[in-house]
């Protein structure tokens, strides 16, 4: 709006000459002194209500466009726990939160979606959205980087004709972990019914006995308790196996991003289980640099790891031999980037045939069923050592020849080259 002094200065100056003028021509008696006042009035008092009346707030000029509303500021989108993504007019994208990065990998901006997001149901929402659906909904499944399940929401934003300004935002809400509860429920109730039916079969049938002929025996009484203590005393660590299954399963697709120290996790396991090895004249032999560098991941999930593995090789080891725990650097991890840490457990048992190895790790699988229900085991434990160790991005190596012994590998990587490098030159200087 325009300087309301400055333009009566400027309508006043404008009008000097007329004033002169009239002042001349009423000397001159042309015209009466008082028609000369009336016309020097005339001339200020209009041009000035004028002037006046276009200059006040409420007359000022609407402007032809609105000016467009600020868009969305990237620390809100950073904030944000879903991974949001904003594309313009021609599928680009051009802006990614945090957890689109880190969930999706989604990498550079200005790229096409369908060179970070090959999906066929995201694509073909887009193109619903940009055909003039306002929002559209349905759940996805994306296997890469890791299997997740998502609920997707595309919707169109209002179009201010700048091709390069967002038009399309894309939503997604991880329901992994929901996806996983609801089929670790299902899980649960098949594979309990199914292996309980036998041990409870088992208890029912030495009740009938010891509330018929063997009531007034008493040696009887006593072998059939102790059958039926043996038989409820693996189902409780069924179910307990079972539990913990589904609790890896569950958070299987969250990375954990703490710092192990293995040596300390290592030492414990065979300080714990050294008692378990003395009962058959075995001992626990730990092999492990002092230099070995910290593994990313969860100390308790991965000592459940390590004493499953340690307590197998004390069970199906051979009496009077040597159970070794070793472990090492190792400078890039099979189909990973970066350096990593070995920990081998080697028995010295009967051995696995070649053809039993693929399956070790499936759940219930037993090579020898009746020696594996003998000594307590489950069939569960490799099971879940082997769902951890996906949740870490490790990897599960497996190698037996009958008659020498068995060797579990784990295989974690390591934050960076910077510990492995430091661990070499520490093994050079040694």
């Amino acid at each position: 709006m325009p300087d309301r002094d400055k333009v009566v200065r400027t309508v006043v100056s404008a009008l000097v000459p007329a004033f002169v003028l009239l002042a001349a021509l009423a000397v001159v008696k042309a015209i009466s002194p008082t028609v000369a006042l009336a016309i020097a009035a005339a001339l200020v008092v209009g041009p000035l209500w004028l002037v006046l009346r276009e200059t006040r707030p409420e007359a000022a000029t609407i402007p032809a466009v609105q000016p467009s509303l600020p868009s969305v500021p990237e620390e809100v989108l950073e904030r944000l726990p879903d991974p949001v993504i904003l594309l313009d007019s021609g599928r680009s994208i051009v802006a990614a939160n945090r957890s689109a990065r880190d969930l999706l990998g989604i990498g550079t901006l200005g790229r096409d979606l369908a060179l970070s997001l090959r999906h066929p149901s995201v694509l073909a929402a887009v193109e619903t959205v940009y055909a003039g659906v306002p929002m559209i909904a349905e759940e996805i499944v994306l296997p890469v980087p890791v299997l997740r399940s998502f609920t997707l929401h595309a919707g169109g934003l209002r179009d201010i004709g700048d091709p390069a300004a967002p038009r399309v935002v894309l939503a997604l809400h991880d329901e992994t972990r929901a996806k996983k509860a609801e089929q670790s429920r299902a899980d649960f109730v098949a594979n309990a019914s199914h292996e309980l039916r036998s041990p409870l079969s088992s208890l029912i049938g030495f009740i009938e006995t010891l509330r018929g002929h063997a009531r007034d025996d008493p040696e009887a009484r006593d072998h059939f308790l102790a059958i039926m203590h043996g038989e409820a005393s693996r189902m409780a660590r069924l179910i307990d196996d079972l539990l913990s299954l589904a609790r890896v399963e569950i958070n299987e697709h969250v990375r954990p991003r703490d710092r192990i120290n293995l040596i300390d996790v290592l030492q414990g396991i065979a300080d714990a289980l050294q008692v378990r090895a003395d009962d058959k004249g075995m001992g626990i032999e730990l092999d492990c640099p002092d230099n070995l560098p910290a593994a990313t991941g969860d100390a308790d999930q991965m000592t459940q790891v390590f004493q499953n593995l340690v307590d197998n090789a004390i069970k199906y080891g051979r009496v009077g031999t040597a159970v070794r725990i070793v472990a090492r650097t190792v400078p890039k991890l099979v189909g990973g980037d970066g350096a990593g840490v070995s920990v081998s457990v080697i028995d010295q048992g009967e051995g696995i045939a070649s053809a039993h190895l693929p399956r070790l790790t499936e759940r219930f699988y037993r090579v020898d069923e009746g020696r594996s229900r003998r000594l307590g085991g489950t069939g569960l434990g490799l099971a879940i050592a082997k769902h951890i160790v996906n949740r870490h991005k490790g990897h599960l190596k497996i190698e037996s020849i009958e008659g020498e012994g068995s060797t579990f590998t784990i295989l974690l990587p390591i934050e960076g080259e910077v510990a492995f490098a430091e661990t070499q030159e520490s093994e050079s200087a040694s």
